[in-house]
């Protein structure tokens, strides 16, 4: 895959437009000029971006952290070829998802590229996932160590053994392991589970024959209370005719006393008048309280307007700059991009053509005074040598004018600006800008103080005209909240002492009709009541009650154990079941040992697969790192944990990269990162390699074998050089 042009609204990036070529690809520009924000921006394309990522207490999510400076949706286009075909993938804002909309089509005829969508776009283009294309395709300043990422491992051991995608000495132990654990792990393996499903049944067999037991001596027990419970109902019939004569007495005092909860429950609803219902009272008092709170936010606000109303003082008059004074932020940064190219354009030009002619007029008439001093006094060639000495140096004085004319310039636009050099001119600029961001937060603060103002105003007006015109219902002469206030506390209050005397006349009349009416003659006033019974009535039915709520447990009990002993089961099943349990236990035991046996015969092959892994891995970096050092390094040789040891050309023994100096440590790992790239990404249609600053700590020699080396790789893949430096440029300028 070849990318042509890349389109972005993303970070920094405000449709920024970047044209690349096949080949290396070197792109300069300044620190903070969106290099990093480039390679994002080529990621997010191919990949999208993590919705569900949120920010932390030390980095934003994607989503925020590129979100436009411009306030703009999020948006991008990639120009590309693809399997010969050119290709244009397009994502836009969609929804709630910055990237969520995306498009891929064809660059000529417009039409959808089957196959091609937002999910799988990435790895259908490269062939490869996210993690592995950031891993690999990706290499930023240093050149950062690859740890050994699982699906990194899985690509790099499938090139160099039979080629199988899903050959992974990790991921397959890890599911064997977990195959064991599954089996025997504490108590959640199939094992333990079943060992104790074994031991559960074996305990259902012995409380079956418990509960038998126990449900003979429950019959027992029921039998003695059965007849004991016929001895106090007899008691009971005796007690009957007493408890009807205090029953005929309570129900003519509980008559008596709803009569008078009726009388006084009438009075309170005479004095109170119509009333609202309590609900809406306690509402009222509710808004009476939030008024006062209103009143506080209000104060409050007010307090907050005039330091809103300085701080927008103070920002404006930190953000005036004389040298842009009357200016937006745009127009300033545009006057001082004008301003530092023309300082750069007349720092670069140079009078060396009027220098030239005036040296050569000079040689002539050098040449024609000698001429002269030979011919014996030939006037004619002295003549004509003053002729070409006045033009000599008429053209050498026009040369000094020049220059002093565009330093003079150069030096008027370096005062206006107050700088020193072209890029004081931008950074003040830039500054001007970021200044300006601070004024409009300020007013925008401002605003929000004097809305809120308004808006309390308004609702305090609101809630107190609704409040005053809801208690006149009750209470016409209230004019202010002390009268309001009183007025609903004295309302609620009459509503509380009716409610109570509701309640105790419904409890009054609630106990007339609990109360039989007496049946039969009304006994003469004065008749004495029955002779009490050998035991009170309430002796008697507090035994009776007993013997009733004991025969009920036991009657509960004999289900209870009937159903315990019916939900255990036929002894004989359980038996079975038992004896099938261990069958399976014996199987599942089998496994365990036969995964065990799987585990430690896959680690024996891991070792093999590590002996045919390492050296295609070495050879192919000690051929990048050999070439980045000019030869004077011959091998490399790195273990699983990608740690690497060097052999010097001539030399017969390695030794650690550790003790190799800073940027021959550099070149190492630069030439392990794209032997890496080489064996983990597909070999056909190749992806891109993005480098950061990747060269920015090798020194110009280490620079110049880097780039070189970096050339010859672009011949089979895309190279993308970000730098900061205009050396890597001169260097490709000067190749040319």
């Amino acid at each position: 895959m070849k990318i042509k042009k890349m389109t972005a609204t993303f970070g920094k990036l405000d449709g920024a437009v970047l044209e690349l070529r096949e080949g290396l690809n070197i792109l300069t520009a300044p620190n903070e000029a969106g290099k990093s924000t480039w390679c994002a921006f080529l990621r997010a394309m191919l990949y999208g971006i993590p919705t569900r990522e949120r920010d932390t207490r030390t980095a934003l999510a994607e989503k925020n952290r590129y979100a436009p400076w411009s306030g703009a949706p999020m948006a991008g286009e990639i120009e590309l070829t693809w399997r010969g075909q050119d290709v244009t993938l397009r994502r836009f804002a969609k929804g709630g998802s910055p990237f969520g909309g995306f498009e891929a089509v064809d660059t000529g005829t417009g039409e959808a590229v089957p196959g091609l969508t937002a999910e799988n776009c990435g790895e259908a283009l490269l062939g490869v996932g996210r993690e592995v294309f950031q891993r690999t395709a990706f290499v930023g300043q240093s050149g950062v160590p690859i740890d050994a990422d699982p699906d990194l491992e899985k690509r790099i051991a499938a090139l160099v053994s039979s080629g199988e995608e899903d050959v992974s000495y990790s991921q397959t132990e890890k599911t064997l392991r977990g195959w064991l654990n599954r089996r025997r792990h504490n108590r959640t393996g199939l094992i333990p589970r079943l060992e104790e499903e074994r031991t559960g049944i074996e305990g259902e067999l012995a409380q079956m024959r418990q509960l038998t037991r126990q449900a003979g001596e429950a019959e027992s027990q029921r039998d003695e209370l059965a007849a004991r419970k016929g001895e106090l109902e007899a008691e009971a019939a005796a007690q009957k005719a007493r408890q009807d004569w205090a029953r005929r007495e309570q129900y003519k005092a509980a008559v008596a006393e709803l009569e008078a909860a009726r009388k006084e429950l009438a009075a309170l609803e005479a004095e109170a008048g119509p009333l609202p219902d309590k609900e809406k009272l306690r509402q009222a008092q509710g808004e009476l309280a939030y008024l006062k709170t209103l009143e506080a936010s209000q104060k409050e606000a007010q307090n907050q307007r005039e330091p809103a109303r300085r701080a927008v003082d103070r920002a404006e008059q930190a953000a005036a700059d004389p040298v842009f004074d009357g200016m937006d932020p745009d127009q300033a940064w545009k006057r001082a991009n004008e301003d530092a190219a023309r300082v750069r354009e007349l720092e670069e030009k140079k009078a060396t053509p009027q220098i030239a002619a005036g040296v050569l007029f000079l040689l002539a008439a050098a040449a024609f005074g000698g001429a002269g001093a030979l011919s014996q006094g030939n006037y004619l060639f002295f003549a004509a040598a003053g002729l070409e000495l006045a033009a000599g140096v008429g053209f050498l004085l026009a040369a000094r004018k020049s220059r002093r004319e565009r330093d003079r310039e150069r030096r008027a636009i370096l005062a206006r600006s107050e700088s020193q050099f072209p890029d004081d001119i931008l950074a003040r600029a830039n500054a001007y800008r970021e200044r300006w961001v601070d004024v409009e937060e300020a007013r925008r603060h401002s605003e929000a103080v004097e809305q809120s103002i308004r808006d309390l105003d308004s609702q305090r007006e609101r809630l107190w005209l609704g409040l005053l015109a809801f208690v006149r219902g009750f209470a016409p002469a209230v004019t202010d909240p002390f009268g309001v206030s009183a007025a609903l506390s004295r309302a609620l209050s009459l509503d509380e002492r009716i409610a109570t005397a509701r309640v105790k006349a419904e409890g009054a009349r609630k106990l007339v009709a609990s109360i039989p009416v007496p049946e039969g003659p009304v006994p003469a006033e004065g008749t004495p009541p029955p002779p009490p019974a050998a035991h009170s009535p309430a002796e008697t039915a507090a035994a009776l009650a007993a013997v009733n709520g004991e025969l009920s447990r036991l009657e509960r009990e004999l289900a209870a154990l009937q159903g315990r002993r019916t939900a255990l089961g036929d002894p004989d099943e359980l038996e079975a079941h038992r004896d099938a349990l261990e069958r399976e236990l014996e199987r599942r035991q089998g496994e365990y040992r036969a995964l065990s046996l799987a585990l430690e015969a896959l680690g024996e092959a891991n070792a093999q697969l590590q002996a045919r892994f390492s050296p295609e891995l070495n050879r192919r970096a000690g051929e990048l790192f050999a070439a980045l050092t000019g030869g004077r390094y011959a091998s490399i040789a790195l273990n699983r944990e990608f740690e690497a040891s060097v052999r010097s050309a001539g030399d017969v023994l390695p030794r650690r990269a550790l003790s190799l100096s800073r940027g021959a440590v550099n070149q190492l790992y630069l030439a392990v990162r794209l032997a890496v790239c080489d064996l983990a990404l597909p070999a056909a249609d190749p992806a891109p390699l993005v480098l950061d600053d990747a060269l920015a700590d090798f020194d110009d020699g280490r620079m110049a074998l880097a780039l070189e080396t970096l050339e010859e790789y672009a011949r089979g893949r895309q190279v993308l050089l970000f730098t900061c430096h205009g050396r890597e440029a001169a260097w490709q300028e000067g190749r040319r």
